[in-house]
């Protein structure tokens, strides 16, 4: 028996592996809301991501993120997996310039992008990006959600977390507090202090599919996108573990069966 109880403790962890528990989802300095957790596609056993979710995130992304943010793994080619065709991935690659050479003369240029090429960085250097940003180089975003505690669900809270003032809650749980110059106040980011202002607004993008953009539905949009693109291999993933999980339990029945056949003259 306690080779079945094995098996069966590994198709729970497969379980786990696969689906995720949900965890409780703390505020970014532990005093305000809690993070507020979203009912996403990918979730689950399951889970998928959604096309037209993936293709509006990255309209935010190329809309909003991309002048100060990197998505330092990703390739232009890399878009036709959210269902952009090949041509179309030329056309988007075409909009952006990298940094190629050195030509006949030794020098460095500057060409259009093509699908087989990174995404163009926003800045030279990281120098530039602390001059333009306040001292701080904006963080590449292509693993952001698996390098923060509850990955996507984070991303859309810090998204939407700002507020124009100082919280009451902030000051009661710290009389100290106060916001530097060129910071703003998130409820979601460690610290409460960020320097990212505000990015998502009524009216500041329009989606091609029609779907209003909302600062709400901009945030999610984009938090699905970054999942995407930190765990593209999601779907294979899962599908492997439901594999797993259904061998597992063929398995088992076929142990058992073989234990009742074994033993039943012991009974």
């Amino acid at each position: 028996m306690s080779g079945l109880k094995g098996i069966i403790g590994a198709a729970a962890v497969a379980v786990g592996l696969v689906a995720g528990a949900p965890a409780a989802l703390a505020a970014g300095g532990g005093h305000g809301p809690e993070l507020k957790h979203q009912s996403w596609t990918f979730d689950g056993l399951f889970g998928r991501y959604s096309e037209k979710q993936l293709r509006r995130g990255w309209e935010v992304y190329e809309g909003i993120c991309k002048s100060c943010h990197t998505l330092d793994y990703m390739h232009y080619r890399n878009l036709e997996q959210i269902g952009y065709t090949e041509d179309e991935v030329k056309e988007i690659a075409a909009r952006f310039e990298v940094q190629d050479g050195p030509d006949e003369w030794g020098d460095m240029f500057m060409r259009p992008a093509t699908p087989l090429d990174g995404f163009a960085e926003p800045y030279e250097n990281d120098a530039i990006a602390m001059l333009a940003n306040g001292g701080v180089v904006p963080p590449n975003l292509s693993v952001i959600t698996r390098a923060r505690d509850h990955g996507a669900d984070y991303v859309y809270n810090l998204l939407l977390g700002y507020e124009d003032e100082v919280p009451e809650w902030a000051t009661e749980a710290d009389p100290t507090f106060s916001l530097a110059p060129g910071k703003s106040f998130n409820t979601f980011f460690p610290g409460y202090a960020i320097s990212m202002p505000q990015q998502l607004f009524e009216g500041i993008l329009e989606y091609s599919d029609g779907t209003e953009a909302t600062p709400e539905q901009m945030a999610k949009d984009v938090s699905a996108f970054l999942q995407w693109a930190a765990e593209p291999e999601l779907e294979e993933r899962k599908g492997l573990g439901r594999m797993v999980l259904l061998f597992l339990i063929v398995l088992t029945g076929v142990l058992f069966a073989y234990k009742r056949e074994l033993w039943k003259d012991a009974h």
